[in-house]
């Protein structure tokens, strides 16, 4: 075999291997559309609601009751996240919360719920902060 058609399969690879782990299905996690997670949400009588989105997004609005702290901060106020409760997160797309689950879950916490779609997905009242 050719040493450039080595190193091109090996860069395909790589590539595909970033991208599933970015976008790839979090093991573990609810990955829930709006009306399962709203269900959800009312059914767990130990629950926390997380946005982890910066707070200048979380100013615009959030769903009530939704604690803010952001993807960026998590890694230290992991401690603010109860191991005992059914975590519920979500952000604006979706994106970000999925690797706030992932961080959750290596750090212990296995009851994690996602909302699929993120905020733009939440049919229900915004509340706005000051």
């Amino acid at each position: 075999m050719d040493t450039t058609l080595i190193i091109n399969i090996l860069i395909v690879l790589l590539v595909a291997y970033f991208v599933y782990t970015r976008v790839g299905p979090v093991k573990g996690l609810n990955n829930l559309d709006e009306r399962d997670f709203r269900e959800a949400m009312q059914q767990s009588k130990n629950k926390i609601l997380i946005d982890v989105r910066e707070p200048y997004e979380f100013k615009d609005g959030s769903i009530p009751g939704a604690a803010n702290i952001p993807l960026s901060q998590l890694p230290r106020r992991l401690a603010e996240v109860p191991k005992d409760k059914d975590v519920f997160l979500y952000c604006r797309s979706g994106m970000r919360s999925k690797n706030a689950a992932k961080m959750l879950k290596r750090s212990g916490i296995n009851k994690l719920n996602h909302l699929r779609g993120g905020i733009g997905a939440w049919g229900g009242k915004l509340s706005k902060s000051k």
